[in-house]
């Protein structure tokens, strides 16, 4: 009798098992783990990625060792994917070996956008500095050595609201093979041509003076690897003086402000995801499918935009995807990676503006759908891509996002003026600017950069402040200043941010924030559900069985 007992118990736990089972998400215990490498420039982007697919059964390992070594292994057959800011690089400039991918082996698709920032660490008379403005040329002086002091009248001029502080500047640069720093030097390259060759022949890298993955570093210099190195050292107490070049969201995350960066049309922006997708409307995207270098980018007009809106560092990067089953790669994983880049695609575009990366445009989204089908063993979902969501889609194709982007304040344009609100991860935090440089308020009469307030302009260019810990009215001022005639003016706070102006991480949702969403063509329950079914019929086994077992045991004792 206690045998058939425990054989009705097991029948029934069975049943629920089962159950559990029938309800499982579709293929999640047939997902095989898969691996990827390369760009910390995008890692932000990727790892929040890799957190939300978890709840489908998806399992995503990423190393973001830079964008040479994700080429590199991926070449070598070890990671299933790569991130890369830039192409297999078949002619290097610099001198390196070439990158020679079997022809037809692979598929770039834009996996996110966003601006390369100048995030620094500098204060005046013991407050921080916030507002930081720097031309091109300064920038590219900064990083070849040309200009060693705050203090340098070069960037005084840029600079009128403030007095900047006899202090060493501190370039701090990519340790290891960066697609951020190809991209960085390029743009050095094409805007400042003659002062990158004084610095390469310098240097002692002549005459490989092209574009670059790997930094030369000069004495004064500071190497660190990866974004998440060079924003660590920046943060730092002891690195007061330091600069770096890091993708946006590092800045946010850590809460340091960014420098605005002179731009064409003669403003001094930032790349929020608004000026960056403003600005990648004059990327040029190769759209020719027999291209090797098919849906990569050409950034030379983004450079010499004459938009107000533009940052000129703003660029893509990519997924390096496997078309054939080489090395570690097999179609088990293609369907596992298939997933992975479905929900890159759509639902995860929902989520780069939190993270300070600008979502991508809605051709270049359609054009990725198709080459997602080139990975051997996905599932092929036909995606309606009007449903995915993305804050850039319009009906019509625009850009959204780049539409509805508000013009930058009066006062940051070049001239005599200066805008007192922070930037980046310290968009609360206003420094204090010299009267003559307030646009003709009196600047505030705060001691530097730590005054707050949520001032915003309104359309007609009037600002209310709701709070200010500061005596001085610097916000209010440079609110104030935003020239209406412009378009919709933009105080401290983008768009896009949230009502609070941002988490505690000053980023909006932090890094790796799960958000839950659908997958496209996903069916069955979750793995929550299958639980709760289980646990309920468990519970209803254990009420049901116990007096079962006690009639019939009584019975046969009878």
């Amino acid at each position: 009798m206690r045998i058939r007992t425990a054989g009705c118990v097991l029948s029934v736990l069975a049943i629920a098992y089962a159950a559990m089972s029938a309800w499982s998400p579709a293929g999640a215990e047939s997902y095989q783990r898969i691996s990827g490498e390369g760009s910390s420039w995008a890692a932000n982007a990727i790892d929040a990625m890799r957190v939300n697919v978890k709840q489908f059964g998806i399992t995503v390992d990423y190393n973001p060792s830079g964008s040479s070594a994700g080429r590199k292994d991926w070449l070598n057959g070890t990671v299933d994917f790569a991130a890369s800011d830039i192409p297999f690089q078949f002619h290097p400039e610099d001198g390196s070996a070439p990158e020679n991918p079997q022809p037809d082996s692979y598929a770039y698709i834009p996996v996110t956008a966003g601006g390369t920032s100048f995030m620094y660490n500098l204060k005046i008379n013991g407050q921080r500095v916030t507002n930081l403005r720097l031309s091109g040329q300064n920038v590219a002086k900064i990083f070849t050595g040309a200009v060693t002091k705050w203090n340098d009248p070069a960037i005084a001029a840029d600079n009128p609201g403030l007095t900047m502080p006899d202090r060493t500047i501190v370039p701090v640069v990519r340790s290891d093979g960066s697609g951020s720093t190809a991209q960085f030097t390029r743009w050095m390259i094409h805007q400042y041509g003659d002062i990158w060759t004084a610095y390469c022949n310098k240097s002692g890298r002549a005459p490989a003076c092209g574009f670059t993955s790997n930094y030369p570093t000069i004495p004064g210099m500071i190497a660190q690897s990866g974004d998440l190195g060079i924003a660590g050292y920046v943060s730092q107490n002891f690195a007061e003086g330091a600069i770096g070049y890091v993708n946006y969201s590092y800045a946010l995350n850590t809460q340091f402000p960014v420098a605005k960066v002179l731009n064409a049309a003669g403003y001094y922006t930032e790349p929020t995801p608004q000026n960056v997708a403003v600005s990648l409307l004059k990327a040029r995207i190769n759209f020719d499918k027999s291209s090797e270098d098919y849906l990569t980018q050409i950034l030379d007009d983004v450079y010499t935009d004459t938009d107000n809106r533009n940052y000129q560092l703003s660029s893509y990067s990519y997924f390096i995807l496997p078309t054939k089953v080489q090395g570690q790669f097999n179609n088990e994983k293609g369907k596992t990676l298939g997933a992975f880049t479905y929900y890159a695609m759509c639902q995860a575009q929902q989520q780069s503006a939190s993270l300070g990366y600008s979502p991508l445009p809605v051709n270049l989204v359609q054009a990725s759908l198709d080459q997602i089908k080139k990975i051997p063993g996905v599932q092929v979902e036909n995606i309606d891509i009007s449903k995915c969501n993305n804050p850039t889609f319009s009906p019509d194709g625009t850009n959204v996002l780049a539409r509805d982007a508000p013009q930058p304040q009066a006062c940051d344009k070049q001239g005599p003026t200066q805008c007192a609100v922070g930037t980046g991860g310290q968009k609360k935090q206003s420094t204090t600017v010299k009267a003559s440089a307030s646009g003709g308020s009196s600047g505030g009469s705060g001691t530097g950069g730590s005054s707050s307030s949520s001032g915003r302009a309104t359309s007609g260019g009037s600002a209310s402040a709701s709070s200010s810990t500061g005596s001085g009215s610097s916000v209010a001022a440079a609110a104030a200043s935003c020239d209406p005639s412009l378009g919709p003016c933009d105080s401290s706070t983008g768009a896009l941010e949230l009502a609070d102006g941002g988490s505690s991480n000053g980023s909006g949702t932090a890094v790796g924030d799960q958000v839950t969403t659908v997958l496209t063509g996903s069916r069955g329950w979750g793995t929550t559900q299958s639980l709760i079914v289980f646990v309920a019929l468990l519970t209803l086994a254990l009420l049901i069985i116990p007096p079962i077992a006690w009639q019939r045991f009584s019975g046969s004792r009878r």
